[in-house]
């Protein structure tokens, strides 16, 4: 009994280590969300009377769907650019406008997306109102998507103005998503800014600020909303008219991929 005692304790500790051996690991702990650094607020604390129409947690894109890392329709700046905003909103609300933002910060994960789908060149949903006249082979080549953007480093917004009061943008109507970014202002996508000439995210030449093909009315309201930002410390991007940086950024070398949501920016 002895004997047989301990043959069938060796096999039982044998079965045990094998079992050790090939049982799986324990699932690994789901990775915290990265937070934004305390220099990053959300622009409505800082002022609330600009307009927010954030469109990236939207369908209405260039891709057609809602971007990766745009949790909710929220304004996340760096505290000196939020400043900055606030400090031109108060002139043009003197003025009878106010400024409207369409993006601000970007998570590096959202430039992901938009890279994985520029190399889908089969996905042409939104072709009609984004990029009508470029061939989507091009848009790396052209400029229109990069692997890196100057919007996940805090300090970058796109905007435009609104004439006071401001009218209601109409409804999102996706039966109009197919007229050209470039069409009327009239014909294209309803939006309550006043004409720049192009609609926001318009991958065409007319949307270069200072287009010469673009004038009267609506190359004054480019060169209205280029001064009011310059004289509050911005740059604007030539090829894009609602496109301004804050001149003296201060993270000019680091790409942040917090997600944009309130609890980014919790406590800030």
């Amino acid at each position: 009994m002895t004997g047989m005692g301990s043959a069938f304790r060796v096999l039982v500790t044998a079965a045990a280590a094998l079992l050790a051996v090939t049982a799986p690991a324990p699932a690994a702990l789901a990775r915290p969300e990265p937070k934004a650094p305390g220099e990053f607020v959300a622009l409505r604390s800082v002022d609330p009377t600009i307009i927010q129409e954030m469109r990236y947690p939207t369908a209405h894109t260039f891709m057609g769907v809602p971007v990766d890392g745009y949790r909710e329709p929220l304004c996340i700046l760096t505290r000196p650019a939020a400043r900055a905003l606030h400090r031109a909103q108060t002139r043009l609300l003197r003025r009878g406008y106010s400024l409207k933002v369409y993006d601000c910060y970007r998570p590096q994960r959202a430039v992901d997306h938009f890279v994985r789908w520029a190399k889908d060149l089969d996905d042409q949903t939104m072709k009609g109102e984004f990029y009508p006249r470029v061939d989507k082979s091009r848009l790396f080549a052209d400029g229109y998507i990069a692997e890196k953007s100057g919007h996940s480093r805090g300090s970058t917004v796109d905007l435009t103005l609104v004439k006071l009061p401001a009218a209601p943008a109409g409804p999102d109507d996706p039966g109009r998503w197919n007229v050209p970014c470039y069409a009327p202002q009239n014909e294209r996508f309803p939006d309550s800014s006043v004409d720049m000439g192009t609609g926001f995210d318009c991958f065409d030449t007319l949307a270069h600020t200072d287009d010469p093909r673009v004038q009267g009315a609506r190359r004054a309201n480019r060169q209205f909303l280029k001064r009011t930002l310059t004289e509050a410390g911005f740059v604007n991007l030539a090829e894009e008219w609602w496109h301004y940086t804050l001149r003296a950024e201060p993270f000019p070398d680091t790409y942040f991929d917090f997600p944009v949501a309130r609890r980014s920016v919790v406590g800030h």
